[in-house]
């Protein structure tokens, strides 16, 4: 028997265990049985080996061949990945749909981008330059927005001894031929592979230091996000998770979007496969899809391949970051991933931890964020990931192994809150129980960028919405007809922040995106009414007097009376309140 080929011993679910192995590696991709399954040697113990497989093993039969392919599982990297949606192994699922209409057939094979399509490219090396790694030897216009740019592979330097001219290419077409230092020739091409377990190379890491700007004020005012942050999104059902990483593919100012729809139910990955290519991008009025991937894996796809799907989207996200581009990711939901890690675990008979998942859960978890950051590439150019992984804890229970793990490893939790949602506030952000860690790295942005008082005047608010919490517990216990003036003032401009401020509308055409310096106006507004009402208390004048005022409704209003484009109409409300306040300081006087 060839010593490339095993044979299946046993099958059980994705997991097959295979024998004759000796002469394979771990993690090398293999292909299993007649249909050529694709899959992945997870461990080998002298020649027995245990395979995971990312398509249903239906059918297989013990006793057929196992091929070996010599590679890691890898993902092709060039142009045509933008405005595709792929599979959790980057096959494409348009193409997928023309060879079979409702199901993904077996034994398709590692289909991948389009290889037939021809790519104008630009080639910007010439005969004679040495070129290093990182470093672009031609450029394709990909989409409208977003220049390909192709660089020289990892550990791979030589001097041009050929180039094509510019013109139409196809992915595999040789443009550039490089001859190494030990006089070897290396072909480039328009595409290029990468193993996706493995983080691709930089050259060094940067401290983060610019907002991601997403124009949600619950957001970038209360607990903003970092470009080459992480984020961790927990939410129970229903509470507006996939609508907020919505609101972040749409709005944030990252140069491409990459969504994994990760064990996501069927309705609602419809949802966004149809949603998305409708979406008109607002920075260049032209279809969000030219600068976004999407890799949908509901839960009743094989659940090995949902594992790997969180890392084809990552190791995609780097390829675009290592061209020099702001590339965000949105996982939804980590908890499904972690969950076909649990299921494949248990196959493999490993000793189960904490409610059932793999003692490794924490560190996997740890490597997929730690692959975000705010870098230098090889090419000399600032660029950075930024990870948005959405947490669904059974029950809303943010105790569990899942969420308690993502909290160690991101540093912005943006808790969804059931009961905010129930009441129809959205998005439904607690704005107790979350944080953000990059308030602190963000301070100078904003100060240079925004005003040196927006990060006091965040301070400020959230002290008032946690003294509201603890008035809260008065006032169910005796009312709130009995707390001092003072007290009462508190609640009622908790209120104000919490309906005029952190409550956002989506689908409204002034309030589903707001520019900072809207935000920062408006804050600025709300604490002008805080400070004229609270002096308008130390002279002894009611309450009730003091909420009667007409002002009070149009600071409610001003999200969606005051466009962004005309914040001079927020200063004249500014001017409203002094003059209100200051006349009824007049009349009690």
């Amino acid at each position: 028997m060839n010593n490339n080929e095993g044979l299946v011993k046993v099958i059980n679910g994705p997991v097959v265990k295979g024998i004759n192995m000796s002469s394979f590696k771990v993690n090398e991709m293999v292909t299993v049985g007649e249909k050529k399954l694709i899959g992945e040697v997870v461990s080998l113990n002298v020649d027995e080996a245990t395979i995971q497989v990312y398509e249903e093993t239906e059918g297989l039969r013990s006793g057929e061949k196992i091929y070996s392919t010599g590679t890691p599982l890898s993902v092709t990297l060039g142009p045509g990945m933008i405005g595709n949606i792929f599979d959790g192994i980057q096959r494409p699922l348009e193409y997928i749909q023309e060879l079979s209409q409702d199901f993904i057939p077996e034994g398709i094979g590692l289909v991948s981008i389009n290889d037939k399509k021809e790519w104008n490219t630009e080639i910007v090396a010439k005969h004679g330059d040495y070129l290093t790694q990182g470093m672009v030897y031609a450029t394709v216009q990909e989409t409208e927005s977003i220049l390909h740019r192709l660089m020289v592979p990892y550990n791979i330097s030589g001097k041009v001894v050929e180039t094509k001219e510019s013109g139409s290419y196809k992915l595999n077409d040789t443009i550039v031929v490089l001859e190494q230092d030990n006089g070897e020739n290396i072909n480039l091409s328009l595409c290029t592979k990468w193993p996706v377990r493995r983080p691709r190379p930089i050259e060094k890491r940067i401290p983060i230091y610019k907002p991601l700007i997403t124009g949600q004020r619950v957001i970038d005012t209360f607990y903003p996000v970092a470009k080459g942050g992480t984020v961790g999104l927990p939410g129970g059902f229903g509470t507006g998770k996939t609508v907020t990483q919505h609101q972040f593919a749409k709005w944030s100012d990252a140069d491409i979007i990459v969504y994994i729809g990760c064990g996501e139910r069927g309705n609602e990955m419809t949802d966004v496969l149809e949603e998305f290519p409708s979406l008109i991008d607002p920075r260049t009025n032209r279809p969000l899809m030219e600068r976004t991937i999407l890799i949908a894996n509901t839960s009743n796809m094989p659940v090995a391949a949902r594992e790997a799907s969180i890392y084809t989207g990552i190791t995609m996200a780097e390829y675009y970051r290592d061209m020099g581009y702001d590339v965000a990711i949105m996982a939804d939901s980590t908890s499904r991933w972690a969950e076909a890690l649990r299921e494949i675990s248990g196959r493999l008979e490993e000793m189960p931890a904490e409610e059932g998942y793999p003692a490794y859960l924490p560190s996997r978890l740890a490597e997929f964020y730690e692959r975000a950051g705010c870098v230098k590439t090889l090419g000399g150019s600032e660029a950075s990931v930024t990870i948005i992984g959405a947490v669904s804890p059974p029950g809303g229970d943010f105790s569990e192994p899942v969420t308690e793990n993502t909290k160690r490893f991101v540093t912005a939790f943006l808790a969804l809150d059931k009961k905010l949602a129930y009441a129809r506030h959205y998005p439904a952000i607690n704005y107790l129980t979350s944080y953000s860690g990059y308030a602190v790295m963000l301070k100078d942005w904003y100060d240079k960028n925004v005003s040196p008082e927006m990060m006091e005047l965040r301070a400020k608010m959230i002290k008032l919405l946690q003294e509201e919490e603890k008035l809260n517990e008065i006032v169910q216990l005796v009312g709130e007809d009995v707390l001092p003036n003072d007290q009462a003032l508190v609640l009622e401009i908790a209120r104000i922040i919490k309906k005029g401020f952190l409550q956002q509308n989506a689908l409204h055409k002034e309030d589903s995106y707001v520019v900072l310096m809207k935000q920062y106006k408006m804050l600025k507004v709300i604490d002008t009414l805080y400070e004229n009402a609270l002096s308008c208390i130390k002279m002894g004048i009611p309450i009730s007097t003091i909420k009667e005022q007409q002002v009070i409704q149009e600071v409610l209003k001003m999200k969606y009376d005051i466009p962004n484009d005309s914040l001079s109409l927020i200063d004249e409300l500014s001017d409203k309140i002094i003059k209100a306040y200051g006349d009824l300081r007049q009349k009690y006087e």
